[in-house]
This record gives C-alpha cells, sequence and structure tokens, in this order.
C-alpha cells in the first residue's frame, strides 16, 4: 500500500474519465525525475463516462481540488459547458453552467481553479466578454470580468487561471495577447507582463499557470515548448524546457499541477504523457 505520505495526481482524459493515483516520488535527485523501481504508483479509482449527464463528461479539460477535498471539473463541449463538483471518491455533488453568454454561462470553460476561501474561478477559453466568473463552492454565481481587446483586463483567449494565497488572481491569454495578467480577487485590474516572442518573459500561446507555496507563478508556454516561473509581480525567475520527446523536452505542453512538496507536473498534448519536475539543488 501506498505510504501516507503519498501525494495525489488527479487526472483528466480524453476518454472521458477522471482517475486518481497515489505516487511516492522518493528521493529528489535532479531537475528532472524518471520514473524508476524505488518509486510506486498504485491506482485508486476512477468515474464519469460519456454523456451529458450528472457524472458523465463529454471533454473534461480543467480539474481543482478545494481545502476540503472535493473536486471540480469543467467540461467544455456544446453538449455540456458547466462544472461539475465531486466528492474526492467522485461521488456526484452539483453542476451549474450552460451554454451561452453572461452570468453562469459558458462557451469553453477549459481551466478552473480555486481559493483560500473555496471560491471556484472559471477561465472562458471561447468568451473574452467573461472571461473569468467566480463562484462559490456551491455554484452561486459572484462576479465575472473581461471583455474582448488588447487593453487592461481585456482578452482574446484566455486559457488559463489561477490563485495564489494571497487571492490574486492571473490569467493567461493565449491568443494575440500572450500575456499574463493580474487581478485582485473581485476582478480589478493589478498589471501585466508578457508579449509574444521566445525570449525570457515572453509566450507563444500561454496556456496552464498555477501558483506555488511561495507565491511564483508558472505558466505553460505552449507554442514555446517550455515552462517559465515568475515571482508574483511577473519577474522573470527561470524557464526550462525544449521541442522534443526526450527527457525534459515538450512536445505542446498544456497543463501544469504543483504539489506540496513542489514538484512540478506538466501535460503535454502531443506527446500524451505528464513529466515530474523538481528544483534543482546547488550544492
Amino acid at each position: 500500500m501506498p505510504s501516507k505520505t503519498s501525494n495525489l495526481i488527479i487526472c483528466v482524459s480524453t476518454l472521458s474519465v477522471v482517475c486518481m493515483l497515489l505516487i511516492n516520488t522518493g528521493n529528489i535527485i535532479s531537475s528532472f525525475i524518471k520514473v524508476n523501481a524505488a518509486e510506486q504508483y498504485s491506482f485508486v479509482g476512477k468515474w464519469g463516462s460519456k454523456g451529458s449527464g450528472n457524472g458523465e463528461f463529454s471533454q473534461p479539460t480543467g480539474i481543482a481540488v478545494d481545502s476540503k477535498g472535493d473536486l471540480y471539473v469543467a467540461d467544455n463541449t456544446a453538449l455540456t459547458n458547466k462544472i461539475q463538483k465531486f466528492t474526492s471518491n467522485g461521488t456526484f455533488i452539483k453542476a451549474w453552467g450552460n451554454l451561452g453568454f453572461g452570468q453562469g454561462s459558458f462557451t469553453s470553460p477549459t481551466q478552473i481553479s480555486t481559493d483560500s476561501m473555496d471560491n471556484v474561478y472559471v477561465a472562458d477559453f471561447g468568451s473574452p466578454d467573461t472571461a473569468v466568473q467566480k463562484f462559490t463552492s456551491n455554484g452561486t454565481f459572484i462576479t465575472l470580468w473581461g471583455s474582448t481587446g488588447i487593453g487592461d483586463g481585456q482578452f482574446v483567449s484566455p486559457g488559463g487561471v489561477a490563485v495564489d494565497s494571497k487571492g490574486n488572481v492571473y490569467v493567461a491569454d493565449f491568443g494575440y495577447n500572450d500575456r499574463v495578467q493580474k487581478f485582485d480577487g473581485n476582478g480589478n485590474f493589478i498589471m501585466k507582463w508578457g508579449s509574444a516572442g521566445i525570449g525570457d518573459g515572453q509566450f507563444n500561446g500561454p496556456v496552464g499557470i498555477r501558483s506555488d507555496s511561495n507565491g511564483s507563478i508558472y505558466v505553460v508556454d505552449g507554442g514555446n515548448d517550455r515552462v517559465q516561473k515568475f515571482d508574483s509581480n511577473g519577474s522573470f525567475i527561470t524557464k526550462w524546457g525544449s521541442t522534443g520527446t526526450g527527457d525534459g523536452q515538450f512536445n505542446h505542453p498544456a497543463g501544469i499541477a504543483i504539489n506540496s512538496k513542489g514538484l512540478v507536473y506538466v501535460a503535454e498534448t502531443n506527446s500524451a504523457r505528464v513529466q515530474i519536475f523538481a528544483q534543482s539543488i546547488s550544492k
């Protein structure tokens, strides 16, 4: 059986199934961790099937966990366009959302995040005018923000959303803007960083975005096949990755997650894999 210190990984598959794995990672010896005999993986369970009913999925793309361990899954096709909430074991609790524009409606909800109060933030890739919507953990609408454009607080294709420990919200804009914008929890614009390009702090289709326990921001730079790390004010810290299929390389990375130990998990669309990274220890 896995040890009590095992870390929970949640994955969303293209087979409309949500699955759970427990991973015991062992010693960190380099910036990239390969699966080896010292690591133990045990399948815990799964739920979901193709469909549009409660507990069913059409194209689940985003998932988040709140402080109670409940799970929120974003399903983003025309048949669904909703958020579903489950217990940690996959028992359906409730759902909200439908196809459309405005409060509580979505056109393509792709990424989802929660804050310390268990509020739920949803990035709607297909609707810049309602780029981010905020709900209570029960799905009650709180607020939304966004409009189409290149100005502060505007979006082209909002692809990812993250919330830090202070309640600040970071939104990655996948389209022409190629940038990250920072807001307070009510959607008031704070700052932005990024532009199109391949240099440090530049992006080519930023999608996945997450904050770690120290407040650092990790952005999956999908078109540049890399991950970039920033402080909470957008100052560049480091980057890693290059185009390819080898260890530490990427072929269109899209999703990212960070656990309590600081391990970084990156999901690749074209390579159909997840890679695990850890910060190198300087000697």
